[in-house]
């Protein structure tokens, strides 16, 4: 059966050589890219257009025109890439359409070689754009997918070149449609019409009819922002005449290794069971990172899918019924009433639909999560994971930190770590506000306080722990010291590079250290002469915690702050700040740039963090250590240990 998809919507591919056809009702410009993990196109090599029509295990059309048909064979393609993704443009040619919301919508389809269609989208809603990127074919654990992307640019072919990684995207655009310009239009076999369960005319459908959901699944494939830095294999060369030859004589292997093959072949008909680091990387660790980031963009995708699919939905049964109820006929008898009834079951059996897909999905994340959580190594792991009572201090600074939990209404027992990259590239701030959220409002305001100055210690543990010995250094600025109490694991442990500063000669000299130390790395970094600092300068990566800001601060040592928050990070200097935005109100928009510059997360459940990917907010939970465990003080001991020690104990 074939899947009619929307936007964001996904299907299983059960077959890797396939054809793309393309239908637009007017001459179009059709290309391919092939992507890394990240959807990154390393360059002009990776990209099949009229210019350059083939690569390996992809073929496109030579010239632009009505109709096309690419060749793909996903089994060909180059080892490092893991994304197909079939681009549309309008030529640039006197007196054509400029944009496609002119045109007719384009019609995609996805079908055997035989021509019998896997999956078909019609990319309504364009207006301004004059090129799109139509659909993507992607890797999921093994096996090959599609999905429904239809991403117009207004900027056409070069901003969604850009948009892509590709560099000198406006000079290969320009050679793209210069090459169109040179050739003559051809139009290629219309693809077959469809089964009789349905007649359906492509070129003709307007441009602002929606696709009707059908069966699409939604298991997203993401965009893993994988930390590969390494170089990638290029696609290799073909010929145009006879067998086409996919080994390139100069391919060097140095893309990340894929991950190994510990996954127990898949029942037929079920999926792969998932296993720990099933994502490509240089090391466990970097594989871990790369899935624990694909099961957040598999959940914002699969629920992205999910919300489109019930307004889809609910769309419909609007204007089914404002087509029933238009005719006077439909207003009296039970007409009308039969009308409602069919237009409301039709609703629910396509939000029943969309739930059963969205419940496969989250029942596949939740396997994942179920063995990924227990195999993440300390900085990734929460309190309660059994890594912490084998902790050792690290000899290397891992790759990222774990500073809470993230989850969507939809799947509200399904957290999925929240990882920030190491070293810190912005500070943090922890909002101890009542008016964050509708937690915070009815949370006592002195608890809130205390929560607040918990879980910045809790953040503090973590990035002493995960540190090695004598590379990490925080400072407390405690002006009233109305934190004693939840400030006693660091002093206690003495992993503190001084007692916490109180009153206003305390915050003084804080923060002139701190700045002289930015002033001297930043002049000694320009100058190259980082071998001629100060000896008494702490090189290590530093901390400062700010408690209760703005009180115990003037003029001065707001103004000193704001340089550390704009300045500090790119020579290792990082704030993490416990404030009310409101006790700062005084200060009216001076400080509005401090505050856009600090990662904003809450003592309690909030959702506050936009996804401008998909439109998400996505709930925040801050980790806790377990009633009555000790966990965070045996950890600083150790810390505080091996400083003395200066060894790993």
């Amino acid at each position: 059966m074939t899947a009619e998809l929307v936007r964001g919507q996904n299907h299983t591919l059960p077959q890797t050589r396939l054809e793309i056809r393309v239908s637009a009702g007017t001459p179009v410009v059709a290309g391919a890219t092939l992507g890394d993990e990240r959807g990154t196109v390393h360059g002009v090599e990776w990209i099949a257009h009229p210019g350059s029509p083939q690569l390996p295990g992809l073929e496109v059309s030579k010239q632009a025109a009505a109709d096309h048909r690419l060749a793909v064979d996903l089994d060909a393609v180059p080892a490092a890439v893991h994304r197909v993704t079939v681009l549309l443009a309008l030529p640039m040619e006197a007196g054509g359409p400029v944009r496609f919301g002119a045109v007719a919508a384009p019609f995609v389809a996805v079908t055997g070689l035989d021509g019998t269609e896997i999956a078909t989208f019609t990319l309504t809603g364009l207006d301004a754009e004059s090129a799109v990127a139509a659909l993507e074919l992607y890797r999921r654990q093994g096996a090959w997918k599609v999905r429904a992307v239809g991403q117009g640019y207004a900027g056409g072919l070069a901003a969604m070149l850009a948009d892509q990684g590709v560099t000198a995207a406006a000079e290969l655009a320009r050679s793209i449609h210069e090459a169109v310009a040179r050739g003559l239009a051809r139009s290629v076999a219309p693809p077959p019409p469809r089964t009789p369960e349905g007649d359906r005319v492509r070129q003709s459908a307007p441009a602002g009819d929606p696709a009707p959901a059908a069966t699409p699944q939604a298991d997203p494939e993401p965009s893993r922002p994988a930390a590969v830095t390494g170089p990638t294999t290029a696609p290799g060369s073909s010929s145009a005449t006879g067998p086409i030859n996919y080994a390139h004589p100069r391919r060097q292997a140095a893309a990340p290794p894929p991950p190994p093959p510990t996954a127990p072949p898949a029942e037929p008909g079920r999926p792969a069971r998932p296993v720990a680091g099933d994502a490509t990387g240089w090391s466990m660790e970097e594989r871990l990172y790369n899935q624990v980031w694909g099961m957040f963009e598999d959940l914002a995708r699969t629920t992205a899918a999910y919300r489109s699919a019930v307004d889809f939905a609910e769309s419909r049964m609007d204007q089914e019924l404002d087509r029933a109820l238009s005719d006077p006929r439909n207003r009296i008898g039970g007409a009308g009433d039969r009308a409602r009834e069919a237009a409301r079951a039709k609703r629910d059996e396509l939000t029943a639909r969309a739930r059963e897909a969205l419940d496969r999905d989250l029942a596949q994340l939740a396997a994942e999560s179920a063995v990924v959580e227990p195999a993440l190594p300390a900085a990734f792991a929460g309190w309660d994971n059994p890594v912490w009572h084998a902790y050792r201090v690290p000899m290397e600074l891992p790759m990222a930190l774990r500073i809470g939990d993230l989850h969507l209404p939809e799947s509200t027992g399904l957290r999925i770590p929240l990882l920030v990259r190491l070293p810190l590239e912005r500070g943090i701030w922890v909002d101890s506000g009542r008016t964050a959220s509708e937690a915070a409002a009815s949370t006592d305001t002195d608890r809130l306080r205390r929560l607040a100055t918990e879980n910045a210690v809790a953040h503090a543990a973590r990035l002493l722990a995960v540190h090695p010995a004598h590379e990490f250094s925080v400072h407390v600025i405690d002006p009233a010291g109305s934190a004693v109490v939840a400030l006693a694991p660091l002093v206690n442990s003495g992993v503190l590079a001084g007692p916490p500063a109180a009153g206003a000669g305390g915050v003084a000299s804080v923060l002139a250290r701190l700045t002289r130390r930015v002033d001297l790395v930043q002049m000694a970094i320009r100058a190259g002469a980082t071998d001629s600092l100060p000896p008494d300068l702490d090189t290590a990566e530093q901390l400062l915690i700010v408690n209760d800001f703005p009180h115990g601060f003037d003029d001065r040592a707001v103004t000193q702050l704001r340089y550390l928050a704009d300045e500090g990070p790119s020579v290792g200097v990082h704030l993490l700040m416990v404030a009310d935005r409101e006790d700062a109100s005084a200060y009216g928009p001076v400080l509005d740039p401090l505050w856009r510059s600090l990662l904003r997360i809450t003592p309690v459940a909030d959702d506050h963090l936009a996804d401008p990917w998909v439109g998400h907010a996505w709930t925040y939970e801050p980790l806790r250590t377990p009633p009555g465990s000790r966990v965070l003080e045996q950890v600083l001991a150790q810390v505080a240990a091996a400083r003395r020690t200066g060894r790993r104990p």
